[in-house]
């Protein structure tokens, strides 16, 4: 017999059987390794690398700044600089420690986090029903939802790698440059309110962005559908507020509703938050959860539509 003969033979599968759960991490991990082989996904998490080392290390220069110089001036490139002005510089960020601390870098994050989505929803989901991939997909013996779940699993990794990987390492070094033991026993609840924040995050960015890229399946208009949810909706709900004077014209910016969720899961006044005025905290969640509800329902719709190839 042939060499290629043997080569072409069925081989039964000698491995350890397992369930269809396990097709979904093997979707997502195959997934992630399809986003990372374009460079724009790298040039994006470069991008978000730079807004986390920029709370990182502003928060060092703050808590330097604060505690050791004792005068009320520093020379810089000859010049003398006054100390407050630089730390007034960075008092709208709130590098204390403080739940507006991790809140304010996910927001600023958040900029960053919707051009990723927005591109990775296309690559990863939207392709699946351009290119007729995913009756390939359910030919195999996998459900429908392990489908979803697979790609959901993959957009939220990248979620949680952008947000609650980067707030947990700033909770860290807010401890280590603050006293550490005193810190962390009265502060565990922001640990608490940051994974929270970020589960959040999670199940809305990603339900969302796979109910967009099955919607619309390419990048630009994916694109400018998320530029219309995280940038005109916040503008136009800025206007309605200051216009018709009733806050809760800013339930319909999807981003301060997270915003607002986040907040309340890290305990913050919600007389501090700005901009204001505010919605409560109640009303965000509702609105939160309806979208929420809204993309499982269209999802459901979608993907039973589409037939299996025997």
């Amino acid at each position: 017999m042939a060499q290629t003969d043997t080569l072409l033979r069925y081989r039964p599968w000698r491995g350890t059987a397992r369930g269809p759960l396990y097709a979904a991490t093997a979707l997502a991990r195959a997934s992630l390794k399809l986003l990372f082989r374009h460079w724009q996904a790298w040039s994006l998490l470069a991008l978000s690398l730079l807004v986390f080392f920029f709370f990182f290390y502003a928060q060092y220069l703050v808590v330097w700044i604060t505690n050791l110089l004792a005068t009320d001036t520093v020379r810089f490139a000859g010049f003398p600089v006054s100390v407050r002005n630089i730390t007034r510089f960075f008092e709208p960020l709130a590098l204390n420690g403080t739940a507006h601390t991790f809140g304010n870098f996910i927001w600023y994050q958040g900029y960053v986090l919707v051009i990723f989505l927005a591109y990775a929803g296309s690559v990863l989901v939207g392709s699946d029903f351009s290119h007729g991939s995913l009756p390939f997909y359910l030919s195999k013996p996998i459900g429908r939802w392990h489908y979803v779940l697979g790609k959901c699993l993959a957009i939220s990794t990248l979620i949680n790698l952008l947000t609650t990987v980067p707030a947990i390492l700033l909770w860290v070094e807010a401890g280590l440059l603050d006293d550490w033991q005193t810190y962390y026993f009265k502060q565990w609840r922001l640990l608490l309110g940051i994974i929270c924040y970020g589960l959040v995050l999670t199940v809305t960015l990603t339900l969302i962005t796979v109910a967009t890229a099955v919607w619309v399946r390419r990048t630009v208009p994916m694109a400018m559908i998320w530029m219309g949810l995280f940038v005109l909706l916040p503008m136009l709900a800025s206007s309605l507020v200051a216009t018709l004077d009733d806050r809760r014209w800013r339930l319909i910016d999807l981003w301060n509703n997270l915003y607002l969720c986040g907040l309340s899961c890290l305990r913050a006044d919600s007389a501090t938050i700005r901009p204001q005025p505010q919605p409560e905290f109640w009303q965000a969640w509702l609105v939160t959860g309806t979208v929420v509800s809204s993309c499982v329902l269209y999802l459901r719709k979608r993907v039973q539509a589409v037939e299996i190839v025997a």
